[in-house]
């Protein structure tokens, strides 16, 4: 399992996108989505490198992407963010009875779901998506692009509340996963940060979770 020491940073909420890449890369900790998995069947590999940090109420993470194709089909929350150019990031409760997923499509349009397994995930409410901050470098719009190399960067503040966590009390380390994927681009791929043992690309699997110390 592997393990992440994840650095404090004061007021990352409150930041816009340019100081927020600023401050992720002086002060933020850097990682690859990096393990192919199914590399008999999904061998593709794009280059995906992410930071992050968490201050007193968030935790931000920004991802770099440089990979073929560019594909963004969902341009509302709780879309079919997975088929399009996308970063995730799902994370356990601190009780471990359930994990919530935080996925982002290149434009920034964003799912968030919460449940023990895949198959019970209510998603959450409209109203309430407006709570992730989130930024990417690219138009919103939707794109369909393949056999071009494109690099992009987007990034997503995540409330501490929205993760069954009280700011005045944070625990020491948090179980989660990264992954990269994009279904339905030309060159379908599904990374993780965190090795999966699985016959066949599945996230919903946190017993693969790595480990997220909060410093």
């Amino acid at each position: 399992m592997k393990t992440l020491n994840v650095p404090f940073v004061s007021g990352l909420e409150n930041m816009d996108f340019q100081e927020l890449e600023k401050k992720l890369e002086r002060e933020g900790k850097k990682d690859i989505i990096g393990e192919v998995n199914w590399p008999e069947a999904f061998g593709y590999q794009p280059s995906c490198v992410f930071s992050i940090a968490h201050s007193e109420k968030a935790i931000a993470i920004l991802y770099h992407v440089r990979g073929l194709d560019l594909r963004a089909a969902a341009l509302e929350d709780n879309g079919s963010v997975w088929e399009d150019s996308c970063c995730e990031f799902f994370v356990a409760s601190p009780s471990g009875k359930k994990y919530y997923n935080f996925e982002m499509n290149c434009i920034g349009t964003v799912l968030n779901a919460c449940g023990p397994d895949r198959n019970d995930r209510p998603r959450r409410p409209l109203d309430e998506m407006k709570e992730i901050k989130r930024f990417s470098s690219l138009e919103h719009r939707r794109w369909e692009e393949s056999d071009q190399l494109f690099s992009w960067q987007t990034a997503i503040i995540i409330p501490f509340s929205m993760i069954g966590i009280h700011e005045q009390n944070l625990p020491e380390k948090l179980h989660a996963n990264f992954y990269k994927c994009g279904d339905k681009t030309a060159h379908p791929h599904f990374l993780s940060w965190n090795p999966i043992h699985t016959e066949k690309p599945d996230f919903h699997r946190p017993e693969f979770f790595g480990e997220l110390i909060l410093k």
